[in-house]
């Protein structure tokens, strides 16, 4: 894969969001309070953006632009998702997500809609303040969201759950139709057979669900969406062999094949493979299609030599296949983007970069 640091005026500052649909390029620069556009793929490890959101300028990098929340600011952004037309951006410590609905084009440029608050200024956790409860119009420190035809799906961090509109909201304060994670939409309990930290949703292309639990060290895959949204229990589990099961690395003092640790993506292919932001691991893993059984062992790595293997790769001039901290991944087609966050750093290459490693073992 090849290194990307954003825009040569005011690199990135541990980006943890990327999007793509494979000409547009997005990414979140989470350390610097600002999403970073561009129209066309760079082809170059650094290239002027075609607009900068959240702050009035490319080189600005204060929370909420150095005032407070407004439609077009940002705090601590995340997740991002873009088909290329429509943008979404989690502003998660505003706890809100903001959408596009045509790609901005403009420094600065307003968002069109505001979830999770009644209008532009509102930033406190599920609209009232720490302590309040959730419901279908609030939000708690979102990070992630992805867009699936019409519909939207949001990674509602901080109560423990996920939160999916059926169609693509159109005014400030919309409710949110479905939840995964808990049993109502007023409900923010912590549970394993649940949600207990979700960072990332992210639909199959077969009708299905991928959910990055971080808090239990896991991926959760339903085969139907539909019956994640009613309750239903996960089909396989990534990471861990049971439901009630939530050691990092699964209890063992190396990482495996089979462990996560402190994961916060995962993204299926077209193809019907599985890939996984091994985060803890700085690393990312590869399933050639769906397991039938929970704590299957992946067949494919990047980011570091073999499966028992530990280290932060800090230094990638010198070891161009490491990784140090890899949060989020972002793919179309052959072109996969990866948030390469301790490195400051996007990665893009392909799918088939996350392949069988050369050595199988210490």
């Amino acid at each position: 894969m090849r290194s990307f640091r954003g825009d040569p005026r005011s690199p990135f500052l541990a980006p943890r969001g990327v999007a793509t649909d494979g000409q547009v390029l997005v990414v979140a620069d989470t350390g610097q309070n600002r999403v970073f556009v561009w129209h066309t793929m760079p082809d170059g490890e650094t290239a002027p953006a075609d607009a900068v959101l959240g702050q009035p300028d490319v080189t600005a990098t204060g929370r909420n632009g150095g005032g407070p929340a407004g439609r077009g600011t940002l705090h601590y952004p995340s997740g991002v998702w873009t088909d290329g037309r429509r943008l979404a951006v989690a502003d998660a410590w505003n706890h809100r997500v903001l959408l596009w609905h045509d790609l901005p084009r403009a420094t600065g440029a307003p968002a069109d809609v505001v979830l999770g608050q009644g209008d532009g200024a509102g930033a406190r956790p599920n609209r009232r303040g720490v302590g309040s409860a959730a419901a279908a119009d609030r939000l708690y420190w979102p990070y992630g969201v992805c867009g699936e035809g019409d519909a939207l799906w949001v990674a509602d961090t901080g109560n423990r759950r996920v939160l999916r509109w059926n169609a693509w909201p159109t005014h400030d304060g919309a409710p949110a139709d479905a939840v995964v994670g808990q049993r109502t939409l007023d409900a923010r309990d912590y549970d394993l057979a649940g949600t207990c930290w979700p960072y990332a949703a992210r639909p199959t292309p077969s009708g299905g669900l991928l959910v990055t639990d971080v808090g239990g060290f896991r991926v959760l895959a339903w085969d139907d969406a539909n019956l994640a949204c009613a309750g239903g229990s996960p089909s396989v589990i990534f990471g861990q062999p049971t439901l009630d099961a939530n050691l990092q690395n699964r209890g063992a003092l190396r990482p495996s094949a089979g462990s996560l640790n402190w994961c916060y993506d995962a993204v299926p292919t077209p193809d019907g493979a599985i890939l996984i932001a091994d985060t803890g691991n700085c690393r990312l893993l590869g399933w050639a299609s769906m397991p039938t059984e929970s704590g299957a062992e992946a067949t494919r790595l990047y980011g570091q030599t073999h499966f028992e293997a530990i280290g932060e790769v800090a230094h990638p001039d010198l070891v161009p296949d490491g990784a140090y901290w890899p949060f989020a991944l972002a793919l179309a087609g052959d072109i996969l983007c990866v948030a390469d966050t301790g490195n400051h750093r996007v990665l893009i290459g392909a799918p088939s970069d996350v392949r069988v490693p050369a050595l199988a073992s210490v």
